[in-house]
């Protein structure tokens, strides 16, 4: 949920971290209100010090002394305008022209109090101990009653001062707390960020290498049928061949028919489980392929003239479903490659029993002359989903050529 932030309400610090493009030495409507308070205040102060007690001259003062405590007092106010952008500077100037200036009296504090809020109590507290100390002099001297009872004021001074510096010491760490909890909260949204992306990654590796699955095969059956149809009337056309009688055609077009319309099938199945859509009213999710439709994907390939040699093992059936599918997956892939890059070559498939707590599964057939292990034919989207999907099982996939053969091995771990 969306939070507003009334920037205007906000320090500057605070502000310039909800916006960490704006410029650090600019005010907020809610600093030009702060310094116009402070401001007002010190100028009153110094009005009433001087109006009450440096004219009239109630501590019998010198003149250049009352006419010091006037300009000191006054140039004291004016730096409560620079208090953030020379803490220091202000501080250590209302700590000794200050301390010996009653018309600063406000201005000084205002400016110890800053001190300690934009830069710690590291400067704060020698730089207010320095004031304390210039001050027990000037008030001993000056003042009456001081030098009968200076304890009394030189508690009141301390404690005083100890405020001072304790409430920008205060301010400051609640400061410090929320720019730490935002900063966390930015770093929180960043990782988020991150791992959304992340996320949204492989969900987009994982749509691919399933339509990749399901519509490979398909297609390369559908081309294959097209393509012996389109062979057998260029042979006709030359007359090379019979014509295909119409029962032969229609068996093709049958065919592809139906491998057009499986395709969108298992599409929509693929595409029902990507969105996690429940399929009907019971809430059972879209079938997935297991080991038990491997007779029937071996007998597609049949269908379209392949030359398979099927060896299924007993008992694939107790497999956990994904161990299965994948199982599924490489058969389907290996038959598909077979397909488009060795056609006419005979075709050995087979799955093992589970050993040690193992499946192993291979498919096998004449490699294309000329072809090296680098060059394995199909090794694009297809080979390297397997891999990824072998892996995910602890298990690895193995390609390469030996014996005049393209052989692909996978060794997939299923224990339960």
């Amino acid at each position: 949920m969306a939070v507003t932030v009334d920037r205007w309400m906000l320090p500057g610090e605070l502000a310039r971290a909800d916006e960490p493009g704006e410029s650090s030495g600019r005010r907020t409507p809610r600093d030009w209100a702060v310094d116009i308070t402070m401001f007002a205040i010190a100028a009153l102060v110094w009005f009433l010090e001087f109006e009450y007690f440096v004219l009239p001259n109630v501590l019998g003062l010198p003149l250049w002394a009352q006419v010091g405590d006037a300009v000191a007092g006054a140039v004291i106010c004016l730096a409560i305008w620079w208090r953030r952008r020379f803490p220091v500077t202000a501080g250590l100037l209302a700590a000794t022209a200050g301390a010996l200036a009653n018309t600063a009296a406000a201005a000084m504090i205002l400016l110890l109090f800053s001190l300690a809020l934009h830069r710690g109590w590291k400067p704060a507290v020698p730089i207010t101990s320095v004031a304390v100390l210039i001050s027990v002099p000037y008030i001993h001297s000056f003042f009456p009653g001081a030098a009968t009872q200076p304890l009394p004021w030189l508690i009141s001074l301390v404690l005083g001062a100890a405020l001072v510096v304790t409430a920008g010491i205060g301010v400051r760490a609640r400061r410090q707390v929320v720019l730490a909890l935002r900063m966390r909260a930015d770093a929180e949204r960043r990782g988020h960020t991150r791992e959304l992306e992340e996320s949204r990654r492989a969900e987009r590796q994982r749509i691919a290498r399933e339509m990749h699955d399901v519509l490979a095969h398909r297609i390369s059956l559908l081309a294959v049928h097209a393509g012996a149809l389109e062979y057998r009337t260029a042979q006709a056309e030359r007359g090379a061949a019979p014509e295909p009688s119409a029962a032969e055609v229609r068996d093709v077009v049958a065919v592809v028919r139906s491998n057009a319309n499986q395709a969108l099938e298992e599409l929509r199945e693929v595409l029902d489980l990507l969105r996690q859509q429940p399929d009907g009213e019971d809430g059972r999710e879209a079938p997935q392929p297991t080991v038990a439709r491997l007779p029937a994907l071996v007998d597609e390939a049949r269908l379209s003239g392949q030359q398979v040699r099927a060896d299924f093992a007993e008992g694939l059936g107790d497999l956990r479903p994904q161990v299965q599918r994948t199982i599924y997956r490489i058969v389907q892939e290996g038959l598909t490659n077979a397909r488009k890059h060795a056609p006419g070559a005979v075709v050995d498939v087979r799955v093992s029993d589970a050993v040690a707590g193992e499946v192993l599964v291979q498919v096998a057939n004449a490699a294309p002359i000329g072809v090296t292990t680098s060059e394995i034919p199909g090794a694009g989207a297809g080979l390297t989903g397997l891999a990824e999907r072998v892996a995910l099982h602890g298990g690895d996939l193995i390609r390469e050529i030996a014996d005049g053969e393209f052989r692909m091995r996978a060794r997939i771990p299923c224990a339960s």
